[in-house]
């Protein structure tokens, strides 16, 4: 067993389908299944079996899982240790980021601290900061940039603090919204139940919701072609969009706030990358 095959065990552990694993790893699916046979046949095990939602492993199955993801941990921390012993501040930094973040910061960030340490190479996964937390718990990566609060036993620090606004093509009054359509749009947990939260505060009946779509950047354009309101971090916002915005509080008139948060491993600050982008980044955010 190798590091393609711990490579293979823990992402079609983390898939439970053959399918998306072979586009994943840009495997056929044939060639696939012969080496997950051939491991099976290694180990003298059933390592999973099919379900009609894709697979589940046997007990055996995941017990090689946890084998591949400590061998591949520890092959990245020999990695990551055996750059850090030269001088010159270089190696893979691994990035998990909140997608807001992501989409407005992060490129901007990481363009200026590469023209600073240009033997530095990134590896970035974006997604609902419920998602980097997952990265982050797994060892994944060495740094989580995560928007809400989330409970974290390793170094935390604030990054931001960012107004939560309602959006409008007209100008409406605060006190008419339980009336008026509401966009609503998929997004994490923490950010769900702090516009829940000030909801709550400001009104007795629910909102009137007219609209369900996928993610921040629909509601938005859906709100500028007068279809409703929405309510958006501030940072999705620009002057451009030519819309009403309301930064907005709740009634003992405090503001909604939504937090960013660097989080990670104290144990990875002996990486010199790792030290010398978070020393960057919080700088760079003051």
């Amino acid at each position: 067993m190798d590091q393609k095959d711990w490579i293979l065990i823990k992402t079609l552990h983390e898939e439970k389908n053959i399918t998306r694993t072979a586009e994943r790893l840009y495997v056929s699916q044939p060639s696939l299944s012969y080496r997950l046979k051939n491991l099976e046949e290694e180990f003298g095990v059933t390592l999973f079996f099919k379900t009609k939602k894709g697979i589940e492993f046997t007990s055996e199955g995941e017990h090689l899982v946890r084998y591949a993801e400590n061998m591949w941990k520890q092959l990245q921390e020999t990695k990551d240790n055996m750059r850090n012993m030269s001088e010159t501040v270089t190696g893979t930094l691994r990035l998990g980021v909140s997608s807001n973040f992501a989409q407005h910061k992060l490129p901007k960030i990481l363009k200026q601290f590469s023209l600073h340490y240009p033997n530095v190479q990134f590896s970035v996964n974006t997604g609902w900061s419920t998602q980097v937390m997952n990265l982050l718990d797994s060892s994944r990566v060495h740094v989580g940039i995560l928007r809400g609060n989330y409970p974290w036993n390793g170094e935390k620090s604030l990054l931001t603090k960012e107004r939560l606004c309602l959006i409008s093509k007209k100008e409406i009054a605060i006190d008419d919204l339980p009336n008026l359509p509401y966009i609503n749009y998929k997004t994490d947990t923490s950010l769900k139940d702090l516009i829940q939260d000030w909801w709550h505060d400001k009104f007795s009946e629910p909102p009137f919701v007219t609209m369900e779509v996928d993610r921040q950047e629909t509601a938005k354009e859906m709100v500028k072609n007068d279809l409703g309101f929405a309510i958006l971090p501030e940072i999705c916002l620009h002057s451009s969009d030519n819309l009403y915005t309301y930064g907005l509080s709740y009634r003992d008139e405090s503001p909604l706030l939504r937090n960013t948060w660097l989080m990670y491993d104290p144990s990875y600050l002996n990486l010199s990358v790792v030290k010398a982008f978070i020393d960057f980044l919080k700088l760079s955010e003051k």
